[in-house]
């Protein structure tokens, strides 16, 4: 038996991958400026102690004014591609998930398609926070269409550019960046790597606990509401997609939660019973990326080695709209 073989987790039978897509490649891509919480100190009525025993998050990352989300998501792209050893050419179809395009029109993804020199489709989606894990079922169904053999999925954000820098409530809160993952079609079907379970969904009476008010520049939050709504849509959604693959918490090798806040990471790793050491947790140098957020985590557990060949990963996003994305995925090429 190899190495490789001894070192993959067990997989239980019946996990079938109900969308199969093979991982070929990841990466991550993050602005090199760092605002820390005693930088925010300065300007805001909060303090680092405050910051960090509320959210967990120590230190953010701004974009500078050559950042824009397309030059973030290509960035990504590239480490991903070169992972995946893989001519931008071959890519059939890209998705970027984003809500802070650099135009309204066209999409974000022509600038990337263009800069990166892929062929086939290529478009935006906007589902916020809960973005990538949208994108990620979007591209990997993407891949049971004829023609479509690789695919790009990209979470990009240049979060700060949409937060009032005066607001204490979000401007601790939010950071940008980006994270790329490219997805090949598979051979090995079921049994093989790729989207075992998959729970999308939302509910439009939370649009204004979180919102850019038409006609405004930043964005309103009322954190409390956001906090509850966003806890019990991880949890629920996280369960329904372990009950959609006919998993249970102890089947998940690494779970890669939103990065929003951690007492909501934390309350919904003990309400689901996982083991806290099976859970990635990097908010506190980055912030809220938004539908960077998933990605970024994903690449940097990736980069660690804790994501080895068939590792069973459960990913969700919860953001605004309200909106939640979960999946259950094993991974591998």
């Amino acid at each position: 038996m190899s190495a490789t073989a001894a070192a993959a987790p067990a997989v239980p039978a019946a996990l079938a991958a109900v969308l199969p897509a093979r991982f070929l490649g990841w990466g991550m891509a993050v602005p090199s400026t760092v605002v820390t919480n005693r930088d925010l100190e300065a300007v805001l009525d909060t303090s680092d102690a405050w910051i960090a025993e509320r959210t967990g998050i120590r230190q953010r990352r701004a974009a500078a004014t050559g950042d824009t989300t397309a030059a973030l998501a290509v960035a990504a792209s590239r480490v991903a591609l070169e992972r995946a050893a893989l001519d931008p050419a071959a890519i059939d179809l890209t998705v970027l998930a984003t809500m802070t395009p650099d135009s309204t029109c066209p999409a974000t993804a022509a600038t990337v398609q263009h800069q990166l020199g892929t062929a086939g489709a290529a478009f935006d989606l906007n589902a916020a926070c809960a973005g990538f894990t949208y994108a990620l079922h979007v591209g990997a169904a993407g891949l049971a269409t004829p023609g479509i053999d690789h695919v790009l999925v990209v979470g990009a954000e240049r979060v700060t550019s949409m937060v009032d820098p005066t607001d204490r409530g979000t401007a601790i809160l939010f950071g940008d960046g980006a994270g790329a993952v490219v997805l090949g079609a598979s051979e090995q079907g079921s049994s093989g790597p790729g989207l075992l379970g998959v729970d999308l969904g939302g509910d439009g009476s939370g649009v204004a606990s979180l919102h850019v008010p038409p006609g405004e520049r930043y964005l309103r939050m009322d954190g409390p509401e956001v906090f509850r709504r966003a806890t019990r849509a991880m949890v629920e959604s996280c369960a329904a997609a372990l009950a959609r693959s006919g998993a249970s918490p102890a089947d998940v090798d690494l779970f890669v939660p939103h990065q929003a806040n951690a007492r909501i990471i934390e309350a919904t790793v003990s309400r689901l019973g996982l083991p806290a050491d099976r859970v990635v947790v990097n908010l506190d140098r980055y912030g809220n990326t938004s539908a960077a957020s998933v990605p970024i985590a994903l690449a940097e557990a990736a980069d660690e080695g804790r994501l080895r060949p068939g590792a069973i990963v459960l990913a969700c996003g919860v953001g605004a709209g309200m909106a939640w994305a979960t999946t259950l995925l094993r991974w591998g090429a």
